[in-house]
């Protein structure tokens, strides 16, 4: 399967350019800290999510893995992970010192991809960076969606109230040591590599 095989306007990467358009209704709905804006933000980060999985899914199913869309594909990842971070920032929903360490690592670790990439060495993502997005992703949802909600448990305790904000922020903190985990990975493979 070639990089380049496929022409650059297909299916993933129209996927991927979807996953950026949403970055704006997502940040339109955050400008209120509501109840239902928070839903309907979570709602369209969730659908935006799914697409991440997909259009990789489909651009190796269908054998169309571009240049084009190997470069749009991360970076669509970390807009709209970053848009959703930003945009709650100012609800107090989130510390800023944690967003700060997620924004940072992605920018080191892009700029560390392009140094790499002029020199023609490519070092692959590894299984942490996988978990990195997933967790970030579980987080946001929970801090997207911030209040109480009530989530049907068992038969014997039909429904529990729980606060998703303090769900969201278990998994940040899991979210951010795994962010800084694999930021270190990635840097040490780096200078193992240039060096």
């Amino acid at each position: 399967m070639s990089l380049n095989s496929g022409p650059i306007w297909n299916l993933p990467n129209m996927l991927t350019l979807l996953r950026i358009a949403l970055i704006p209704v997502i940040a339109v709905l955050l400008l209120s800290p509501s109840r239902e804006s928070g839903f309907w933000a979570a709602a369209v980060f969730a659908g935006a999510s799914v697409t991440d999985w997909l259009d990789g899914y489909l651009a190796r199913r269908m054998g169309i893995v571009t240049t084009f869309g190997k470069f749009l594909d991360p970076i669509a990842d970390k807009l709209i992970v970053m848009a959703a971070l930003v945009m709650i920032l100012p609800f107090g929903r989130v510390p800023a010192w944690m967003v700060l360490v997620i924004l940072g690592r992605e920018i080191i670790i892009t700029g560390l991809r392009g140094v790499a990439s002029t020199e023609g060495i490519v070092i692959p993502a590894s299984n942490l960076g996988k978990f990195k997005t997933i967790f970030q992703i579980v987080a946001i949802l929970g801090l997207l969606l911030h209040y109480d909600y009530h989530w049907f448990f068992s038969v014997d305790h039909p429904f529990v109230n729980v606060n998703m904000h303090n769900v969201g922020m278990f998994y940040l903190w899991i979210a951010v040591v795994i962010t800084i985990w694999s930021g270190v990975d990635y840097l040490k493979k780096f200078i193992r590599v240039i060096s």
